[in-house]
């Protein structure tokens, strides 16, 4: 990449040590990237002497989400794999940094020339893949270089975005990179080819696939199971990836409806957050999630009747919320009150309606489902507080957006067959 590209990339990661001096998220991405290259060299020794057959790299959480239909659909066809996987993000490190023994997980270092090469020297893969939004100049350059095979998979393109607009021709040469760009839909191949860029395949969004899986698995949570028949009467709503500022439209409704109880997953959280948000809805009726666990560990006959009283629990783990949804009458999906909603396909596969803030219309499915009816969204407590009245009142509306929301996610699977096919030659 140019001069101008890597003057940008040491500024974001000065920055980065900067803010690491008071973000403790950012020191242990600091600190991981740091460790980077000698857990490399051990896992070379230890499950791939040879070089990495696959080097898969997602951001966060999210994005590893949309990659492991590929991960496992791999591992299943051929067990012997040895997978790389990179993240950037300490919430997708810290949560799946033991996905499986086949898989090394590692941070991936700022995009800089001299960082690249030792790199994908001490990995050696033989293909790479990123997901959905990783377009990262050096590493992209340096595997074309070397003609590795580098594709990438959910991805989707606007007309907003650097690579259409009349200076972008640095990026535009990114996507040169790439043998084959798995597209989400039929929109994002059209300006693809606008711009001359013809290797891509509409093949859909994996998380699909993926939130149907976990979906069939039925994973029953014990602790949730007790907390539901406490008061089976009850309407229950789970906030997933909650933000304080969705916090600050709901929680002051919640407080309003006692008929309403709620489980709460906040994105982020630690010790003061997880007090604070205990402070605002009550001490008395809130408990934290492993508090509860551990409850019902001990005493179920007593954690039955702790539940009784309980209106919130607030889950203080990872992990979990994909299948909480299932208990759920109705999901709000956070974020959407600042840079973009979360995963709402994971609360929607189990026909369920789905609520979110303004900000969506970056994101397909909330989109399309919105104008389905499968999903709603509001602007302030206000909208929240007549939707949630609507969603209570009026169970054949419910029901109706439920199963439109579930009709909507079963259309959209499919997207990894399509990705094995072409990238593996397995039939997945």
């Amino acid at each position: 990449m140019n001069a101008l590209y890597n003057a940008g990339i040491r500024l974001y990661s000065g920055v980065a040590h900067v803010a690491g001096l008071a973000s403790s998220k950012v020191r242990h991405m600091l600190h991981g990237q740091a460790e980077t290259l000698e857990r490399l060299g051990t896992f070379r020794r230890q499950i791939a002497p040879d070089g990495f057959d696959l080097w898969i790299h997602a951001a966060s959480l999210g994005e590893f989400e949309q990659g492991r239909p590929i991960i496992d659909a791999l591992l299943a066809a051929r067990p012997d794999a040895k997978i790389l996987l990179s993240f950037f993000s300490p919430s997708g490190y810290e949560v799946r940094c033991d996905y499986d023994p086949r898989v090394a997980v590692v941070y991936m270092p700022f995009d800089l020339p001299g960082n690249v090469g030792k790199f994908i020297d001490l990995a050696s893969p033989k293909m790479a893949i990123f997901v959905k939004y990783e377009f990262w100049g050096n590493y992209l350059g340096e595997l074309k270089q070397r003609n590795i095979p580098t594709y990438i998979v959910s991805a989707i393109f606007r007309p907003g975005q650097v690579f259409f607009r009349p200076w972008g021709g640095m990026f535009r040469n990114m996507l040169s990179c790439f043998d084959r760009i798995f597209v989400q839909d039929e929109a994002s191949r059209r300006l693809l080819a606008s711009i001359g860029v013809l290797q891509t395949t509409v093949a859909g969004d994996t998380r699909f696939d993926r939130v149907t899986a976990v979906c069939r698995k039925r994973r029953d949570i014990k602790q949730m199971d007790i907390f539901k028949s406490a008061r089976p009467e009850a309407f229950t709503m789970v906030f997933g990836s909650s933000w304080e500022k969705d916090e600050d439209i709901y929680i002051q409704s919640l407080k309003k409806r006692p008929d309403v109880r709620a489980i709460i997953a906040p994105h982020e959280f630690d010790k003061d957050r997880l007090a604070a948000m205990r402070r605002r809805l009550g001490t008395d009726v809130t408990m934290l999630f492993s508090d509860f666990e551990r409850l019902v560990k001990e005493s179920p006959a007593r954690a039955a009747e702790v539940a009784e009283g309980l209106r919130y629990l607030i889950v203080d783990s990872y992990g979990l919320l994909s299948s909480l949804y299932r208990y759920a009458d109705v999901a709000y999906i956070g974020g959407g009150f600042g840079v973009g909603i979360h995963n709402i396909n994971e609360a929607a596969v189990y026909g369920i309606p789905v609520i979110f803030g303004p900000n969506y219309s970056k994101f397909n499915e909330a989109v399309e489902l919105t104008a389905l009816g499968g999903a709603f969204s509001i602007a302030d407590a206000k909208g929240f507080e007549a939707i949630l009245d609507r969603l209570t009142s009026d169970m054949p509306m419910r029901r109706s957006a439920g199963v439109k929301a579930a009709e909507y996610i079963a259309s959209k699977v499919g997207a990894t067959p399509v990705i094995m096919k072409e990238i593996f030659n397995i039939q997945a």
